[in-house]
């Protein structure tokens, strides 16, 4: 299979447009960060709602979007816990408005909980320590080992083709791709614990993280390929050229934060420990 340079080029000018703001905003953290986040939640619920309520999707998307906020906030505030709790409150909240007005309840409140979780983690994670730069090293870290995976992934399965991966659900995906993501996964994960100051995480221990954030992200992209494939639509949207909407960008990224979410906070456990 050859690359596609036209979709290559789309890709780049998307990137081009987008990632520069997105990195200002994570560098600058605080309410940039915040802000960066609440733009995100604002089109992912109203792309979810397209596609799980198409024909309720503006009260249905702005249903998913109250429970996502309330969680948003609340981590912001520096109340994890409580904001894990608001997403449960929000999405049973979310079903019961979607039940009475005739929609799917599981997927309003399925929507809460798939878009939120990731978004309460990676702002846990960029807000770290109040006295280290340790935040802002996590988030480079997920951010590094997501896009490594993904572009490699693409590029691997472009060039060498071979077998299926899940041919059912995303039938452009291979072995070679998901093979080739898995290592690009490794290297940088290794190289942002080498290059930044992970506290114990070393170079061994953060090529292992990144192996993991790299599954995770291929899982995110599988996972979403099947949401699609249920609600019988090619994309999530059509926000960005080249890409579909913003949750065909992020839905690697999403299960990635979790898993390194869990790595910090085993490090935390670890420094606590020591």
């Amino acid at each position: 299979m050859a690359i596609r340079v036209r979709d290559i080029g789309l890709r780049a000018a998307s990137a081009i447009v987008l990632a520069p703001a997105a990195g200002l905003a994570t560098w600058l953290g605080g309410p940039w960060f915040l802000a960066l986040l609440v733009a995100a939640a604002a089109l992912l619920s109203a792309e979810w709602a397209m596609m799980s309520a198409p024909r309720a999707w503006r009260a249905t998307g702005a249903a998913v979007f109250l429970g996502l906020l309330c969680a948003i906030l609340t981590v912001h505030a520096q109340q994890l816990s409580l904001s894990l709790v608001l997403l449960v409150f929000g999405a049973v909240a979310a079903a019961l408005y979607a039940r009475a007005r005739g929609q799917e309840a599981l997927d309003a409140a399925y929507g809460v909980l798939y878009l939120g979780w990731p978004a309460v983690l990676v702002i846990w994670l960029r807000n770290g320590q109040a006295d280290d730069a340790s935040g802002l090293h996590w988030t480079v870290f997920v951010l590094a080992v997501t896009w490594a995976s993904d572009i490699a992934a693409y590029v691997f399965g472009s060039l060498l083709g071979g077998p299926k991966l899940w041919p059912r659900f995303s039938p452009n995906k291979t072995w070679s791709g998901f093979l080739g993501g898995l290592l690009a996964g490794v290297g940088a994960g290794a190289t942002i614990a080498a290059w930044l100051d992970m506290g114990p995480l070393t170079v061994l221990w953060g090529g292992a993280l990144g192996l993991a954030g790299a599954l995770a992200t291929m899982a995110g992209d599988l996972w979403e390929s099947a949401l699609k494939r249920r609600f019988g639509v090619k994309d999530a949207g059509k926000l960005i050229p080249g890409h579909g909407g913003l949750l065909d960008r992020v839905d690697g990224l999403m299960f990635a934060i979790v898993v390194v979410a869990a790595g910090r906070l085993g490090v935390l456990l670890l420094e606590g420990g020591a």
